[in-house]
C-alpha cells in the first residue's frame, strides 16, 4: 500500500488504517511541538532540558545514566544537557550518599521555578487555544489523553 506522508487525519479511512493515522499524528504533535517551542524565548531551555526538570521534578535525584535510560538518549547527549542545565543553575551535581564515586543529578529551588514559569506559560496558551474549541472537541481531547500517553510511553 502506498501511504502519502502528508495526510492529515481527514484522510484516514478507518481505525484499520494505521499508517494514515501514524503519519497524522506525528503532523500533528510536530506542530503542536513547534508551536510551542517557538512561544519561548530564544535563550530558553531546550525542550529536552525541560524534559530532565520535569522527571526530576516528579521522582527525585538520580544519576546522569539513569536519566539518559528514561529519557531515551545516549549518555553524551544527557551529558551536554545537564552540562547546559547546571551551568544555568537549574541542576546541581553531588555524590550519591550510599556510592561516593556515583554522581547524582537534583533540580534546584531555581529550575523548580524555571519550571513552573515555563510550565504555566504552555498550560496558559493550549487554554487559550482550547477556549475556542466547543465541549464536545474538548471532550475527545480529553478522552484521548490516555492513549497519547500511553503512545509516548511506547515509542
Amino acid at each position: 500500500m502506498q501511504v502519502d506522508a502528508e495526510a492529515g487525519p481527514d484522510h484516514i479511512r478507518g481505525p484499520g488504517d494505521t499508517t494514515r493515522l501514524a503519519a497524522g499524528l506525528r503532523l500533528a504533535v510536530g506542530r503542536m511541538t513547534r508551536r510551542l517551542r517557538q512561544a519561548h524565548a530564544v535563550g530558553d531551555v531546550s525542550l529536552s532540558g525541560v524534559s530532565v526538570l520535569a522527571r526530576l521534578a516528579a521522582d527525585g535525584p538520580s544519576s546522569p545514566g539513569s536519566l539518559a535510560d528514561l529519557e531515551r538518549v545516549r549518555p553524551q547527549a544527557m551529558a551536554s544537557t545537564l552540562a547546559v542545565l547546571e551551568q544555568r543553575g537549574l541542576v546541581g551535581r553531588g555524590s550519591d550518599a550510599a556510592d561516593r564515586r556515583r554522581i547524582i543529578v537534583a533540580i534546584t529551588e531555581e529550575g523548580r521555578t524555571m519550571l513552573a514559569e515555563r510550565r504555566s506559560e504552555s498550560v496558559h496558551r493550549l487554554s487559550a487555544v482550547l477556549d475556542e474549541f466547543t465541549t464536545e472537541e474538548r471532550e475527545t481531547l480529553a478522552s484521548a489523553l490516555p492513549l497519547l500517553d500511553r503512545l509516548a510511553e511506547r515509542l
